[in-house]
């Protein structure tokens, strides 16, 4: 099963953890100032090094070159996030290194030399950093590893330069951020060094009620305390979330029963869903399993199923010309397919 698959990782707030870590080989220049042969000269060095062995662990992984894939492929790939949206965008030579179940997974040459990533549903960022920090050490015994003894690890982007490390928490906050002091928490929490990103939508509109929280700095402090700022944001945002559900549960018990019953009716019937619509609807029942408003028959991470209908994904499964009401189409076959029966 893939990361997100697993029916024991779904929790009432708390979604997803991620931590990614960029490095670069000292001595060599950054990737983006080379031109396409020296690229691919530099991804066969790197290659030959077999630094994606040092990540498998005990699992099995996979290892693909990312310039020789499709669009679409290399898409599904961001949508499940394993990528980054550059490695979309930007055919240039790099490889990938991803893990049977995609908690793990090594970039080789693309904006920096190295990109190191990690999900989880269900650890705590300060043990998946106790996990990453050994792959690092790892890799770094094989790759001398661009340091700078005043500003910490040199990346290609001066936003990295430090420790190299984002760390994020994805929450799932369907009430709070309905509020109308939303907008204004996030403010807030910008003056800190949090940065808090809708998942689905755009600057003006977030649907599903999912929201990252990440570090915006990666200079001045160390690892254990950008962990430790991401991880107190988001168990305090996590408590307002709470709060404002329990609340709501409690003046308009009956009223949130019936949307998401509703909502569920809707994804259980629809042979038509927009991306947007799904992703509404998949929160409402997200909402009610986690709350006991409905019951489902067999445990489900509907995460899973939110990552699986983003359009890439879909392509993947079934036609890469689907577009618009196929796309739909497909979108509402898949969910009715893999939507638990509910009591």
């Amino acid at each position: 099963m893939k990361w997100y698959e697993e029916t024991d990782q779904m929790h009432d707030v708390f979604v997803m953890k991620r931590l990614r870590l960029v490095r670069n080989i000292e001595g060599n220049v950054f990737p983006g100032r080379l031109n396409r042969e020296e690229r691919l000269e530099l991804l066969k060095q790197l290659e030959e090094k077999r630094l994606p062995e040092l990540i498998k662990g005990d699992k099995d992984y996979s290892y693909c070159r990312l310039h020789e894939l499709d669009e679409v492929s290399r898409s599904a790939l961001f949508e499940r996030r394993a990528i980054n949206y550059s490695r979309v965008e930007d055919p240039a030579p790099a490889g990938l290194a991803l893990l049977e179940d995609e908690s793990v997974s090594l970039v080789l040459g693309g904006e920096d030399h190295l990109r190191l990533q990690y999900l989880s549903g269900s650890m705590s960022l300060e043990n998946m950093w106790s996990r990453m920090s050994s792959l690092d050490d790892l890799l770094g015994e094989n790759v001398p590893y661009a340091f700078d003894n005043k500003y910490g690890f040199l990346t290609a982007f001066m936003t990295n330069v430090g420790t190299g490390l984002r760390a994020s928490v994805m929450l799932h906050l369907p009430m709070l951020s309905g509020g109308s002091q939303f907008r204004k928490l996030v403010q807030e929490y910008s003056r800190f060094g949090i940065a808090i990103k809708g998942m689905a939508g755009d600057s003006n509109e977030n649907f599903g009620g999912l929201f990252e929280v990440k570090n915006q700095k990666t200079l001045g402090q160390s690892e254990e305390e950008l962990i430790g700022l991401v991880s107190q944001a988001a168990g305090q945002l996590a408590a307002q979330e709470r709060k404002v559900k329990s609340l709501a549960l409690r003046s308009h018990r009956l009223q949130l029963e019936d949307e998401v019953c509703k909502s569920y009716g809707v994804l259980k019937y629809a042979r038509k869903l927009s991306y947007k619509e799904a992703m509404t609807y998949l929160s409402q029942l997200r909402l009610g399993l986690c709350e006991n408003l409905v019951q489902a028959e067999e445990p489900v991470n509907l995460f899973g199923i939110m990552l699986q209908i983003r359009p890439a994904n879909l392509k993947k499964k079934g036609s890469v010309e689907l577009e618009g009401d196929a796309l739909d189409e497909a979108r509402a076959r898949y969910i009715r397919e893999h939507l638990p029966i509910i009591r």
